[in-house]
């Protein structure tokens, strides 16, 4: 009885984030008192799950801070909230002093302001800093400054936008922290920022090479036939220095971003956790934002912190009660122990579902079927990984709901006079999912099997 209404209280949270009536952290945190409610304490009367869900003890190991071995995730993934929230923190401090919008300006002059080097360049920009950095951020600030560039340069900015919004959650699959579910990913099994960055990484890499050729052939005439009819006025455009609001707090911020990628990139080697290095860049950004700090903390998204944390006790459920051991023996008994047919499953079922529904929820419940499955059938958890983080991240791109990013974007381009509609963006960015899809499959067949 506790498995029926686990999967019922988690299909029911699934409908409702798809309906998107009513918020989706209420939605999340409702769904997980209601698995606590019933499915732990009517239906199982088990206090042990319950305290395992919540996983508060998690905090006084060592592990959880300091960790040598992988250690198994159960419950509340506390490790993926405070990286989140501290990154969160750097990213409003880093916004703050004007960081990325004189990064923007900074290219677009150094392009001489030319149209197609700009489309380029942005577009590189788009996947590296997804690479670091969460991908609403850097389309929120992309896409407004592509904007402006086009009103001041005279050409289309959608086409842009629709490239930039692809190639950030492009570039969020080469790391494990570009993407929230390689957060969840790389916490629940133990990875680190340069095994992401040495496996989706090398599929993301390629796949970025011939997505800008793409893109460019699709984009090239919009992209530059309003400069042969209209003379554009670089001398409206503001400069770099123009965005930096206080250079002291420009260059504290640029230091602490730095300290971030290098804690990341080294976090193999030092065993220090995410959540040591999300709170510490947390800590030093709101320490020299001095008055400031206040502010920034106001700023966090506290929606996306609640609505992780509902979601992964409504995802504990299905695993206390066995449902994800299920769902993962039936994709075996279908694969029939064949991990080419298992890859396929995981990858194009991931990136399908992604494309319609969050791919956060979605991550989050594969991750211990992806555990059970390499444990019956003896495929490298490894390989299964790398494909369920691919599947995911990729598939997002397909629709303008399959991915934060995607309808951050489309919303900026709207309230400045540039609707995008399903159609224009299906039509240009769903094949372009499909052939990094299919370049997915190739590489993960190619190189693990």
């Amino acid at each position: 009885m506790a498995a029926v209404f686990a999967v019922i209280i988690f299909v029911i949270m699934f409908i409702m984030i798809v309906i998107d009536k009513i918020e989706r952290q209420y939605v999340t945190l409702g769904c997980g008192l209601l698995t606590i409610i019933v499915v732990f304490g009517l239906c199982m009367k088990s206090m042990s799950a319950i305290w395992d869900t919540l996983a508060f003890k998690s905090f006084a190991t060592t592990e959880f801070w300091y960790q040598v071995t992988e250690s198994e995730s159960k419950g509340i993934n506390w490790a993926t909230i405070i990286f989140v929230a501290g990154m969160m923190i750097m990213v409003e401090g880093m916004a703050k002093a004007g960081f990325f919008r004189w990064l923007c300006l900074r290219i677009a002059y150094l392009v001489k302001c030319k149209t197609v080097p700009i489309f380029i360049t942005f577009v590189i920009m788009s996947a590296v800093l997804s690479m670091f950095i969460d991908s609403i951020t850097v389309i929120m600030f992309l896409a407004a400054v592509t904007i402006e560039l086009a009103h001041v340069l005279k050409f289309n900015p959608v086409p842009m936008i629709l490239s930039e919004i692809f190639c950030a959650n492009l570039g969020g699959s080469a790391t494990m922290c570009g993407d929230p579910p390689n957060i969840i990913i790389g916490t629940s099994l133990g990875f680190s920022f340069f095994d992401f960055l040495s496996n989706t990484g090398i599929a993301a890499g390629i796949s970025l090479v011939l997505c800008i050729i793409y893109f460019y052939l699709v984009f090239r005439k919009d992209l530059v036939s309003k400069d042969k009819t209209e003379k554009a006025d670089i001398s409206k455009l503001p400069k770099p220095s123009d965005a930096i609001k206080s250079k002291k707090d420009f260059i504290i911020s640029s230091v602490i971003f730095g300290i971030a990628v290098v804690l990341l990139v080294t976090h193999s080697m030092t065993h220090l956790t995410v959540a040591t290095i999300g709170l510490f860049i947390a800590i030093i950004t709101l320490i020299t934002a001095g008055k400031s700090a206040l502010e920034l903390i106001k700023r966090i998204d506290y929606k996306t912190i609640l609505f992780f944390i509902g979601l992964f006790i409504v995802v504990s459920g299905l695993e206390e009660t066995g449902i994800l051991v299920f769902i993962a023996d039936f994709i075996g008994k279908i694969s029939n122990g064949n991990a080419m047919i298992m890859i396929i499953i995981i990858i194009w079922v991931s990136a399908l579902a992604s494309a319609f529904v969050d791919n956060i929820p979605f991550a989050a419940t594969m991750v211990p079927v992806i555990q059970s499955l390499s444990a019956s059938t003896g495929v490298s958890i490894n390989t299964l990984a790398w494909s369920l983080s691919l599947g995911t991240d990729i598939g997002g791109s397909a629709t303008p709901i399959g991915a934060s990013a995607n309808v951050v974007g489309t919303s900026i381009a709207t309230k400045n006079g540039h609707p995008i509609g399903w159609g224009k963006y299906c039509a240009k960015l769903a094949p372009a999912t499909v052939i990094v899809l299919i370049i997915s499959t190739v590489y993960i067949f190619a190189r693990y099997l």
